[in-house]
């Protein structure tokens, strides 16, 4: 069993979206030297791709992104000193693209807790981030993006709580019809927001006190509930906290009624025209990826292990998580086909729905910067997608 300290805060992390990091050291690692590669049926070089792909996450390594971690061939680097990545021959179901690419652990894993889409504009060599669809809206004025594949069909964001306790409750809003105090982040906005303006929760029911420790949750003995990611939180606190060890029940936001499209792969505008060429080879690379992932996750989650424990943080990764997370993703319709036959595309009407509700919540809010007029179509396009693949 991890340590409790190191856990809870991992824990807390991934649900407070300030989090600074205190300077790493270590020089970069890596796997064993490639040798010649030999270039396969799909070629990014000859496609226009930069030489290295460099993609910001918007966590540290997890079964979130195993998509991604699928792409890495052998001969990779494993960087800790100016940033959290890990670099490699991208491989595109096993062949060789021709080109590298480079996996950032962006968001609150970086060293100034900057947002995905934030580090495309600040560094231009960051050719694709992860941009949840209700950021890409209520950034869209300031600094744009467009998203060109969504491996998460739903949002892993939710609400838990003791079924033995609270032993009335189904869904969240029978927490918000009993009044049950809620802890959450103090940074949390977007679906909370969406959820107050509905009247299926209350301000006064909310408790921003969320932090790294996982004690006012267990002292409260199962009478209160807790945000954090259902591919996370539940298995934590039911196998590595020690004062618990129960199982917890939980309900997506997005079957709560939110619609948003989390970790959509997105890019500038700019980006968007300038490598038309390489999005068209570089999409249905991932797609795939996404399938081969799914189809057998051990390598990938073997390297998301090595490059956790190399990065030697507060996040700390298992075995047992990276299999369970998995394994949530499918039950729960986290990753899928979605409303048709093809991965990593998405509903437009169910797009045009989050675009809506953000401008209902923030058109009016200074502290946001949203673009008049927008669609969904200025948000996302499948014009990259390859309909033929799906699970």
């Amino acid at each position: 069993m991890r340590s409790l300290p190191s856990r809870s805060l991992a824990m807390a992390a991934l649900v407070t979206v300030t989090v600074t990091l205190g300077a790493c050291t270590g020089p970069s690692t890596g796997s064993s030297d490639p040798g010649n590669l030999t270039i396969g049926a799909v070629d990014l070089a000859a496609a226009g791709c930069p030489a290295d792909i460099r993609i910001a996450t918007n966590w540290f390594p997890g079964a979130e992104q195993g998509h991604l971690f699928q792409l890495v061939g052998p001969g990779y680097r494993v960087e800790t000193e100016s940033e959290y990545s890990i670099s490699g021959p991208l491989m595109a179901s096993g062949e060789y693209t021709g080109v590298d690419v480079t996996i950032i652990a962006g968001g609150a894993a970086t060293f100034e807790a900057t947002p995905p889409d934030r580090m495309m504009y600040d560094d231009p060599s960051i050719l694709l981030g992860f941009v949840g669809s209700d950021e890409a809206v209520i950034h869209s004025g300031d600094q744009p993006t467009i998203g060109i594949f969504a491996p998460l069909e739903k949002d892993p964001r939710m609400i838990m709580w003791d079924p033995e306790t609270l032993s009335d409750v189904t869904s969240i809003a029978d927490l918000g019809r009993d009044g049950t105090t809620i802890k959450i982040s103090p940074g949390e906005t977007f679906a909370i927001d969406y959820l107050l303006d509905e009247g299926i929760l209350t301000d006064s029911q909310l408790d921003r006190t969320l932090n790294s420790s996982f004690t006012p949750f267990v002292q409260a003995g199962g009478s209160i509930a807790q945000e954090g990611a259902a591919t996370v939180d539940p298995y934590v606190y039911e196998h590595e906290i020690g004062d618990w060890l129960k199982p917890l029940t939980y309900e997506l936001l997005y079957d709560a009624g939110y619609p948003n499209y989390a970790s959509v792969v997105s890019t500038t505008p700019e980006n968007l025209e300038s490598y038309e060429e390489c999005f068209t080879a570089l999409v249905p690379v991932l797609q795939q990826a996404e399938l081969d992932y799914f189809a057998d996750p051990g390598a990938a989650n073997s390297l998301i292990l090595e490059v956790v424990d190399t990065y030697d943080t507060y996040w700390v990764y298992t075995p047992g998580l990276a299999q369970y997370a998995v394994t949530t993703q499918l039950e729960t319709g986290i990753v899928g086909n979605g409303h048709d036959a093809t991965v990593g595309n998405v509903d437009t009407e169910r797009l045009q729905g989050i675009v809506d509700i953000a401008y209902d919540l923030y058109e009016d809010d200074d502290d946001f910067d949203l673009l008049p007029g927008l669609t969904a179509e200025d948000i996302f396009t499948d014009r990259f997608i390859d309909p033929s693949l799906g699970f």
